[in-house]
C-alpha cells in the first residue's frame, strides 16, 4: 500500500491536471461560440444563392457546364481537413483513417495520380509520411478560417478540374450538427452533382454548447416539433430577362457555389473540432474527478490505519509496563 505521502503527492498531481483540462474546456467552448457565429453568419448567403442557382436549374433542367462533365478517373484529389493541434479525442486519428481508405480506394491510379490537399497539420504529417503527393501548405487555415484564401484553393482545384488535371476531386471532413455530434463526411466536389440538393446536410444546432446525451435529446425532440417552411424553387418566367444567356450565368455561379463548399467544410470542420475538444476535456475533468474522490477515500482510510495503529502500540505498550 503506498504510504500517505506518496497518496499526497498523487493527489497534488491530479489536481493540477484537473485545473488545465477545465481550463481547455472553458477555451474550447469559447472558440466553439465563435465558430458558430461564423457560420450562421455564413448560412443568409449560402441560403440566397443555393435560391438563386435552383431557380436557373429549375429553368433548364438539363443545364451542363465543363464543371459537371462526368469522364473516366485517372487523376484524382482529395481534400482533407484536421486540426494543427491534439486534445481533441478521436478527430484526426478519424479524419486520416478516411483519407487512408480512400487512397487505398484509389490506389490503381499510383500515387503519382492522386493529390491531397491538406488542410492542418496533422493530415499535412500523414501525408508526408506515406510519401503522398502534396499541393501545398495549408497548415494555417485550419487555425484561422479564410474565405479569401479558400477561394484561391477552390480557384485552383477548379483550374486543374477544367484543363484535364484532375477528374475526380473529394472532400473530406467532420460536418458539425451540435456540439455533442460531429459526422465524419466524404462527398464528392468536382464533377459537381447540379441535381444534388446543395444545403441538405444545413441541419446544424448552432444555438447550444450543452453536451449531454440528455440535453441533445431533449434538443431533438424540440426541434422534430418545429415546422419547417422551404421555399421551393420556380422556373424563371417572363419577368427575368438572362444576360447574356443562362449558361453563361451558372457558368459564374457554380465557381461561387464551389468556394463557398469549400469554406463551408472549413467552418464545419473548425466547429467541429473546438466540439470534440470540449467533450474531451469534460470527460477528462470528470475522469480526474473519479480519481480524486478515490485517491482521498485511500489517503483517509491510510491516515485512519495509520492512527489506528499507533493508538493500538500506545495501548499495547501501556499494557505490558
Amino acid at each position: 500500500m503506498p504510504s500517505l505521502k506518496e497518496i499526497k503527492t498523487r493527489i497534488a498531481s491530479v489536481n493540477s491536471t484537473r485545473k488545465i483540462t477545465s481550463a481547455m474546456k472553458m477555451v474550447a467552448s469559447s472558440k466553439l461560440h465563435h465558430a458558430q457565429v461564423m457560420i450562421q453568419n455564413m448560412l443568409p448567403y449560402e441560403n440566397l444563392l443555393e435560391r438563386i442557382l435552383k431557380s436557373f436549374l429549375a429553368s433548364e433542367a438539363d443545364a451542363q457546364t465543363v464543371l459537371s462533365i462526368e469522364r473516366p478517373v485517372k487523376h484524382v484529389a482529395l481534400v482533407v481537413y484536421a486540426s494543427n493541434s491534439s486534445l481533441c479525442g478521436g478527430y484526426n486519428a478519424n479524419i486520416i483513417k478516411m483519407m487512408l481508405q480512400a487512397v487505398e480506394e484509389y490506389k490503381s491510379l499510383g500515387k503519382e495520380n492522386i493529390l491531397i490537399y491538406p488542410i492542418g497539420r496533422r493530415v499535412a504529417e500523414k501525408v508526408a509520411k506515406l510519401g503522398l503527393q502534396s499541393a501545398g501548405d495549408y497548415v494555417e487555415l485550419a487555425d484561422k478560417p479564410n474565405s479569401a484564401q479558400c477561394v484561391e484553393v477552390a480557384q485552383d482545384i477548379v483550374n486543374k478540374f477544367a484543363k484535364g488535371e484532375l477528374d475526380r476531386v473529394e472532400l473530406i471532413y467532420h460536418h458539425f450538427k451540435s456540439a455533442g455530434s460531429q459526422v465524419l463526411t466524404r462527398r464528392t466536389f468536382l464533377p459537381i452533382d447540379l441535381s444534388e440538393d446543395f444545403t441538405a446536410d444545413n441541419d446544424r444546432d448552432l444555438t447550444s454548447n450543452i453536451t449531454t446525451a440528455k440535453a441533445q435529446e431533449y434538443l431533438k425532440k424540440k426541434k422534430a416539433k418545429q415546422e419547417r417552411h422551404t421555399e421551393e424553387a420556380v422556373p424563371l418566367n417572363d419577368d427575368f430577362i438572362v444576360e447574356p444567356d443562362l449558361g453563361t450565368v451558372l457558368t459564374e455561379l457554380i465557381p461561387k457555389l464551389l468556394h463557398l463548399m469549400i469554406y463551408t467544410a472549413l467552418l464545419d470542420s473548425n466547429a467541429s473540432e473546438h466540439a470534440a475538444r470540449m467533450v474531451a476535456m469534460q470527460t477528462a475533468t470528470d475522469n480526474a474527478d473519479e480519481l480524486l474522490r478515490q485517491l482521498n477515500l485511500q489517503y483517509n482510510k491510510s491516515r485512519q490505519q495509520a492512527i489506528t495503529n499507533e493508538l493500538l502500540d500506545i495501548v499495547g505498550g501501556s499494557v505490558n509496563n
